[in-house]
């Protein structure tokens, strides 16, 4: 509220001719001279209302009070770009991989490559957490980028057993077609009566702007990857051929 001039011209203006303790605490100032010559300021408590009804523990020693200046500790609960992208990280959804099997899911067939695919666009995925209040402006904005997609056969009697695939961005999203790959899931024997639980991956490349622009410079540091799984369960027959 005051430096220890001002401080001085306001007790002298404000409790003169006084009485108590009014005028206890006025001597008491005068007598540590307002703190004139040293560095700091004077800090007065404030109710919360005007009308005084709120509680506030206030005496005569603490209705001013002089603080020196000094190095402020770190506030815990202060509020960071790095605190929004974390509640942006944790409120982003990512989606599930859109997976589209040739030959279709009941009709994989023994010994032929199962080739993968992405069925319709697919693409990053942002979110973005801000706070506008009382003059304070701040956002944070996590990007999730698909960076590779496993798939995993379910069952031993696959060659390979799994594939990964780095992704590739196309025209209209990321896509995938492992068709020109040197890795396929080839199944070695029917899954007879029942399924196989063949599983599909996508591992994302989290990173976070601080600002609502998912395009804005990356910031440190950096947020753990993110993964979405779909399953489903494929049936693999086997051709009977016939010698004659």
């Amino acid at each position: 509220m005051y430096t220890a001039e001002e401080y001085e011209e306001f007790i002298k203006s404000s409790y003169g001719g006084a009485g108590e303790p009014a005028a206890s605490y006025a001597r008491k100032r005068d007598e540590e001279k307002y703190h004139k010559g040293d560095e700091g300021l004077w800090w007065q408590v404030k109710f919360r209302n005007d009308n005084y009804t709120d509680v506030c523990p206030v005496t005569t020693n603490s209705w001013e009070i002089w603080v020196p200046p000094a190095d402020p500790q770190p506030d815990p609960n202060k509020l960071t770009p790095e605190i929004l992208s974390e509640l942006a990280y944790n409120s982003t959804k990512l989606p599930i991989p859109p997976v589209k099997l040739s030959p279709s899911a009941d009709r994989l067939i023994v010994n032929l490559g199962t080739r993968v695919a992405f069925e319709g666009d697919f693409d990053r995925v942002w979110t973005t957490a801000s706070i506008n209040y009382k003059g304070i402006q701040m956002a944070a904005t996590t990007v999730a980028t698909p960076v590779a997609l496993r798939v995993e056969a379910g069952t031993a009697e696959a060659d390979p057993q799994s594939c990964t695939y780095d992704l590739v961005r196309g025209r209209s999203g990321y896509t995938v077609h492992s068709m020109d790959t040197g890795c396929n899931v080839t199944y070695r024997r029917s899954s007879g009566t029942g399924t196989y639980p063949f599983k599909a991956s996508i591992t994302w490349r989290v990173t976070w702007t601080d600002s609502a622009d998912p395009d804005g410079p990356t910031r440190q540091p950096r947020l753990p990857d993110g993964l979405s799984t779909y399953e489903q369960n494929v049936a693999v027959k086997e051709i009977q051929a016939v010698n004659h």
